[in-house]
């Protein structure tokens, strides 16, 4: 039996594509990071947890923005920061 997807990936759909492919908040530091995500509340590009500032989790935390997709060319699925689940599309 799988587990059900919490109500924050339920029937989802990507909303906002990203912009550009660059993290907005390293950008203005000059920093560098490894895989961008955006946010699909508010369409913010930031960087992934494995990235040094790990942007796109905090920005979750802060805003209370539950879902974001990968921003990486190939890749087709959605995160929700709050059950920590995964889906692809």
């Amino acid at each position: 039996m799988e587990d059900e997807l919490c109500p924050h990936l339920t029937n989802w759909k990507v909303v906002i594509k990203e912009k550009k492919h660059q993290c907005d908040e390293c950008v203005k530091t000059g920093e560098e990071w490894v895989h961008l995500r955006t946010c699909q509340t508010c369409g913010a590009t930031l960087c992934c947890d494995s990235s040094p500032n790990q942007h796109a989790s905090k920005h979750a935390k802060k805003a209370k923005h539950p879902v974001a997709i990968s921003s990486e060319p190939g890749e087709a699925w959605a995160w929700c920061y709050v059950d920590e689940q995964m889906v692809e599309y």
